[in-house]
């Protein structure tokens, strides 16, 4: 494969294999984060949520197998490489959750549904890739830094195994996989799943999705000269990432970033082609429109605190079991539930 492609554009189509399978996995078996915590939380139906237990489950399996094969080194990852910080997870999760149910979705879902058509979304993943750019090395970065610090290399891979395995002695790959294999085995306990196939197929694809980015980027910097991270899907600072890329692509390189987002589009597009559900929608509310780019802002701001989205974090970083990941994702379940209080309720007391 390196003999027919530079390396950069190698991992850009990696990530735009894994993309492609994400977009679908959104627009036919309709895997969507904010749309899992609405149907938690107002349609008490707890099935796309369970979406999340298979990918996650089918992530962690999958991650931690190609470590046991020795085809990925978890210490290389960016959750595992640096200290975790507690409060970037809480602040950055809860803001994004917050923005993410302003807007309506999150940069993954926002992604997806460009893919069907939807202009409104276009303008919250542009919106929300300027502001990660702004906050990660923009006029933003010094109030993130003197608020949450530098990020500082870990001393030990901050993941759950790795410190099961500093006190009993048993393999980190081993104790990764058993892990997996409890969230999976209890997320098909729910009677509902198992008769839903669909629900579990998809979040099975979205869970391979993350692997395969893993065990991609992995043989690239395995087997390439260039010094190639390993990362696997994100859809916070690559959204500005490729905008970047779009505007000054004659100086500049693809990544696994930009044809993870690339990917994205091109399978939801195809996927609302499959159930003839690609139209044209625009906003019409100036005030939905005002809503929307708050709340993209605010995803793209709490994105980079937190060092990842929805996916990043809840998937990506959770497949490697990092210390952060649970927490995180639990506060952007819970400002997402907040906001979407607030926008459905209002903060008015109930009587």
């Amino acid at each position: 494969m390196l003999d027919l492609f530079s390396e950069p554009v190698l991992v850009a189509l990696l990530g735009m294999i894994g993309g492609i399978a994400l977009g679908l996995a959104a627009r036919i078996g309709r895997f969507c984060t904010l749309g899992a915590i609405e149907d938690l939380y107002y349609g008490e139906n707890t099935l796309r949520l369970r979406m999340w237990g298979i990918a996650i489950g089918v992530a962690v399996i999958g991650t931690f197998a190609l470590s046991a094969a020795g085809l990925l080194d978890l210490e290389q990852t960016l959750y595992l490489s640096r200290s975790w910080n507690p409060l970037e997870s809480i602040f950055g999760g809860l803001l994004f959750g917050y923005g993410m149910a302003l807007a309506g979705n999150c940069g993954y879902g926002a992604l997806a549904r460009v893919g069907g058509g939807d202009m409104r979304s276009l303008l919250i993943v542009l919106i929300m890739g300027i502001a990660a750019y702004v906050t990660l090395g923009g006029p933003l970065s010094g109030l993130r830094l003197w608020a949450f610090g530098a990020s500082e290399p870990a001393t030990l891979p901050q993941s759950i195994p790795h410190a099961i395995t500093q006190l009993t002695g048993i393999s980190t790959p081993v104790i990764g996989i058993a892990i997996g294999c409890i969230i999976l085995a209890l997320t098909l306990l729910n009677q509902g799943l198992r008769h839903s196939p669909s629900h579990i197929f998809w979040g099975a694809i979205a869970g391979l999705a993350i692997v395969s980015g893993w065990a991609g980027t992995a043989w690239v910097a395995r087997n390439g000269f260039d010094a190639t991270p390993i990362v696997s899907h994100t859809f916070s600072a690559p959204i500005g990432e490729t905008i970047l890329y779009a505007m000054t692509s004659a100086g500049n390189t693809v990544s696994f970033g930009t044809g993870s987002i690339i990917g994205v589009v091109l399978g939801a597009v195809l996927g609302s082609l499959i159930k003839g559900h690609f139209r044209w929608e625009a906003c019409d509310d100036p005030r939905e429109l005002r809503r929307q780019i708050l709340g993209a802002a605010l995803m793209g701001t709490g994105a980079v605190i937190a060092v990842g989205c929805s996916v990043g974090q809840g998937l990506s970083a959770f497949s490697v079991l990092a210390f952060g990941a649970p927490l995180t994702l639990l506060c952007i379940m819970a400002g997402a539930a907040i906001g979407l209080r607030q926008l459905i309720l209002g903060f008015a007391p109930s009587v």
